[in-house]
């Protein structure tokens, strides 16, 4: 099996993001910015293949990339992600232990303590019912398993789309409807900053409108229930800028958004 990286960012004008990232295996860039212009080359025996293109979307940035993959294996990054020594080894080796998987998840540890993402401890299969807390900076794919689901990140959610985060959970959440088998695995593969984001600008009213817009296309119906848990489970964090009513009342104004569009 071979293996590469799928790497979507932004305003690239270098290669300085391979050494940044500590890339040791083949590599998708698609660099959104303002011109259009392909590259391809070796690094330290890998091959690169550099998208410079005038467009916008972290969605359509993946597929873009997801589209363009030759390797058995492909890996989701961004460009605040450093990769361990041995990665390539580490995400191989697993999918040899699990020659049914589809997808498995390893954990990316986050170096800032404001935005930690999800710490998998355990070998287990991820269902639907808790696919949400996985970044698509976690996830490795059969590449052709994916692509005969024919599963693609959502162009309406994430930075640089109408609506915020969540494409990579509706791509996993999809993938799972579709059959495909996920798993989470407890290896370390990378670290990754997350100083900054392209979409979160607080609680604000668009937060939670998007956020109801999301749940109701994750599921129309089970769309309420997902909005009233989040207020419940997440008050604490969002608490001093909105009540637990008023965020309820933005989600439900954002779930009628898509049940009636």
């Amino acid at each position: 099996m071979n293996l590469q990286v799928l790497l979507s960012t932004m305003n690239q004008n270098d290669t300085s993001i391979l050494n940044k990232m500590n890339i040791q295996s083949d590599i998708i860039i698609v660099n959104q910015c303002n011109r259009n212009h392909f590259d391809e080359f070796t690094y330290n025996g890998n091959n690169v293949k550099f998208l410079s293109l005038a467009e916008r979307g972290i969605g359509l940035s993946r597929n873009t990339a997801l589209m363009r993959a030759t390797a058995d294996v492909c890996l989701f990054a961004d460009d605040d992600v450093s990769y361990v020594d041995n990665y390539k080894d580490i995400i191989l080796d697993e999918f040899k232990k699990y020659p049914n998987a589809d997808i498995l998840l390893f954990n990316v540890y986050s170096t800032n303590p404001k935005r930690t993402l999800f710490k998998i401890q355990r070998c287990s299969r991820v269902r639907f019912f808790n696919c949400l807390r996985y970044g698509a900076v976690m996830m490795a794919i059969r590449t052709e398993q994916v692509r005969r689901a024919n599963v693609y990140f959502s162009l309406l959610f994430g930075g640089g789309a109408k609506y915020s985060a969540g494409e990579d959970s509706l791509f996993l959440a999809e993938c799972i409807r579709k059959g495909l088998r996920v798993y989470a695995i407890p290896k370390k593969i990378g670290y990754v900053s997350q100083e900054e984001s392209s979409w979160f600008d607080g609680y604000t009213e668009k937060y939670f409108v998007d956020k109801g817009v999301f749940y109701a296309n994750l599921s129309k119906r089970w769309a309420s229930l997902l909005c009233f848990q989040f207020a419940i489970r997440h008050k604490k964090m969002f608490g001093e800028e909105k009540s637990v009513i008023e965020a309820l009342r933005l989600m439900r104004k954002g779930r009628d958004i898509f049940r009636y569009s």
